[in-house]
């Protein structure tokens, strides 16, 4: 037995306290010398699984030490805490009162250097991981902004049929070619001759090398070479979608417009037109009198004067209206608006491009539009307005008089209008493509040497094509008349005429366009616009009257059929009404005039629908009305025996005979209804007569005189026979 020296007093659990520590040891030498043995086969051991054998005091076995290892799927964060704070534990329970200096301070010590390095390394780990799945999940916007501006990059599709491209056919032809390809590239070193294009060094497939070999020689300095690519380039209709934005993405400007006028063209040849993004708020008419403002406002011709007052007033009192402000009526005073609470922005627009449209009639006003802006802004507009084909056709117009100056071409295709232009020239309505196809012609100074004034309008051909031009005929439309519905197919009721509302599907909305076209298909035929009003309340232009005139618009339309081509060719001229007096003043003063000898000199035929030479009844009964009509001028000018109009058809008639013109006249002979009360011949027989050549009487009215009901219609047959006839020399057969 355990005796304490004298003097000093033996604590009262030593024995006990020293029995337990003993054991403690013993037990933890056993364990920790397992432990060592097997850590050298595992690096890892469950230290809490040990401990607790040891606290109750179980038989610690090497079996159980493997049990504990197959435990093991905890992390060694918690092993390493659960151990530390177990023996702790223990040792606390088992040595008595607590004492400051019994606290195992390097215990805790060890714990925060363990567990906060893990926690600072989990912390890593985990916003590392966050910020991967972050980026994996992130939606690329810069990618989504390219897809809507069609600005990206195509790359080669590759087939998924491995034995097109694995096979060792396959591969040996590569091998040669490449071979072949570097042999002919000596040989052309050695000899200093050019090399064949054919045999470039960029290794791609047959059809790709033909997609570049096509786009290069596009780009060639030899005209003949440049078209005839070009051909080829839109006769391909089989091609993958990448190809065709791989040549939208590549061509030059002249490619581009190039393939626009090509027939049957795919519009996939081209990229949309660039949108920038438009604020909430944004108002197009607001930006549409900004730029008018913008615009020269001093020197201007009095028309272009007219119209740019008339948008900026009529417009302020429309966006005042729409903002709340108060309504006024002034100027024409907006009949087309049905209420005062709701404007239509339209009605805005539609004021504000007439005005462009007129002042797009001046070189230096183009400039300034281009410069502001201007066709970035239509752009937009006509993007919006795709439900309102006077809006869009009104734009078209004016891209149409801007591409008269080439210095502008660069900038209106950069806008996008040569991908809208090949759009409308697609339309169905002969005014859309027709527009279009001016504006197009206009930009194409490649095979169209001619500029299409405003108002001077081809309609066959609109595209390109390897048949020559032989000879040129030319339709001028008489009072109230136009372009392209003068010259439509006759209208039909359907109630009366069941086998004719059948088959509706072959209507033509201009028969020179369709039916001549297809007879006559090497012959330029070209319609000419003007306006003409039947009374001074409806006159676009009231500043001056005298530009209604008949020898005012004759100087005019000269001008514009000069640099439209027209005395380049034999030419047939096709009239109606007040029309056929114009083409007589036209003659007359291109007569006179040395620069415009080839008009007279090269006119084969006159071809007249119904013309006053004598005057008309509806000019007398206007002039009888005239406190309550205001005829205007053109109409005042067609009064019966009028001595301008006996002047005029005896200057004609005394150089024609000269000439020996070849003349067709048409005469109506049933009456033309004018509103529900007025029934009368508008041209009577007599007046039709001019004196040399043919007179037709024909069973129509005035209004259908110059309108086929069909195509074998004797109407239409015969005016092609006489077409024929004038110019079999030029057409062969």
């Amino acid at each position: 037995m355990f005796l304490a020296p004298r003097g000093h007093q033996r604590p009262r659990h030593a024995p006990a306290r020293g029995l337990v520590a003993g054991c403690r040891e013993t037990r933890m030498g056993k364990i920790q010398c397992i432990a060592s043995k097997i850590g050298e086969k595992n690096k890892f051991f469950h230290m809490s699984e040990a401990a607790r054998c040891y606290l109750h005091g179980d038989h610690i076995t090497v079996k159980k030490i493997h049990a504990c290892i197959g435990l093991l799927l905890f992390s060694e964060l918690r092993m390493s805490v659960a151990t530390y704070c177990i023996f702790c534990y223990r040792q606390i329970g088992t040595s008595g009162p607590a004492t400051k200096k019994h606290i195992p301070w390097n215990y805790i010590r060890k714990i925060a250097k363990v567990t906060g390095s893990l926690m600072l390394g989990g912390f890593v780990f985990i916003t590392y991981e966050v910020l991967s799945l972050k980026r994996l999940l992130q939606i690329d916007t810069q990618a989504i902004n390219q897809e809507k501006l069609k600005s990206y990059v195509y790359v080669h599709t590759t087939s998924l049929n491995t034995s097109e491209y694995q096979g060792i056919t396959y591969q040996a032809r590569k091998e040669i070619h490449k071979a072949v390809r570097k042999i002919l590239e000596t040989e052309a070193k050695i000899f200093r001759r050019p090399f064949n294009e054919q045999f470039s060094t960029f290794d791609v497939e047959d059809h790709e090398c033909a997609l570049w070999l096509l786009l290069r020689r596009c780009q060639s300095e030899d005209k003949e070479v440049r078209l005839q690519a070009v051909q080829d380039l839109a006769n391909n209709t089989h091609w993958h979608g990448y190809q065709y934005s791989t040549v939208a993405q590549t061509c030059d400007q002249r490619t581009a417009i190039g393939l626009a006028r090509s027939k049957d063209i795919d519009l996939r040849f081209f990229l949309p037109p660039p949108l920038p993004r438009i604020k909430n708020d944004y108002l197009i008419g607001d930006e549409l009198r900004s730029l008018l403002v913008s615009l020269p406002q001093t020197d201007l011709d009095p028309c272009v004067q007219y119209f740019t007052s008339l948008a900026l007033r009529e417009s302020s009192q429309i966006l005042a209206a729409q903002r709340g402000g108060l309504w006024c009526f002034g100027g024409s005073g907006l009949p087309y608006c049905e209420t005062l609470s709701k404007i239509p922005s339209e009605t805005v627009e539609l004021f504000c491009l007439q005005a462009l449209v007129q002042h797009s009639k001046v070189s230096s006003h183009c400039d300034k539009i281009e410069a502001k802006g201007g066709l970035q802004l239509l752009q937009r507009i006509y993007q919006q307005r795709k439900d309102s084909a006077k809006i869009q056709r009104n734009i078209i117009r004016i891209i149409g008089n801007m591409a008269l100056d080439e210095r502008l071409h660069s900038s209106i295709v950069h806008a996008g209008w040569v991908s809208v232009l090949a759009e409308a020239m697609k339309s169905p309505h002969v005014i859309q493509s027709s527009h279009a196809s001016r504006a197009l012609a206009n930009l194409d100074r490649d095979t169209v040497q001619e500029k299409y004034s405003d108002g001077v309008y081809i309609l066959h051909p609109q595209y390109r094509s390897s048949q020559p031009i032989r000879a040129d005929i030319l339709f001028v439309h008489g009072l109230l008349g136009a372009a392209f519905k003068t010259w439509r197919q006759q209208d039909v009721d359907r109630r009366l005429d069941k086998k004719a509302s059948e088959g509706e599907e072959d209507y033509t909305q201009c028969w020179p366009k369709t039916w001549l076209a297809s007879d006559c298909p090497a012959l330029r035929i070209i319609s000419v616009e003007y306006d003409t009003h039947w009374s001074d309340w409806k006159a676009k232009c009231p500043v001056e009257a005298h530009r209604k005139s008949i020898a005012y618009r004759s100087n005019e339309l000269l001008d514009k059929l000069r640099a439209a081509g027209i005395g380049d060719r034999p030419l047939v001229w096709v009239s109606h009404s007040m029309g056929g007096l114009l083409v007589k003043k036209m003659l007359v003063d291109a007569s006179k005039n040395p620069e415009m000898d080839k008009i007279v000199n090269n006119t084969r035929g006159i071809i007249f629908y119904s013309v006053p030479h004598h005057g008309s009844q509806l000019a007398e009964y206007s002039i009888n009305a005239r406190y309550l009509i205001f005829p205007s001028v053109e109409v005042k000018e067609l009064s019966k025996d009028s001595p301008a109009l006996k002047e005029l058809n005896d200057d004609f008639l005394s150089f024609a005979k000269d000439k020996k013109f070849s003349v067709l006249s048409f005469a109506e002979t049933l009456p033309t209804h004018i509103g529900s009360m007025i029934k009368l011949h508008v041209v009577p027989l007599e007046s039709a007569k001019l004196g040399i050549g043919d007179l037709i009487p024909v069973d129509v009215n005035h209004l259908n005189i110059c309108k086929p009901k069909k195509k074998d219609a004797f109407l239409y047959q015969r005016t092609l026979k006489f077409i024929q006839d004038v110019l079999a020399q030029e057409l062969g057969d």
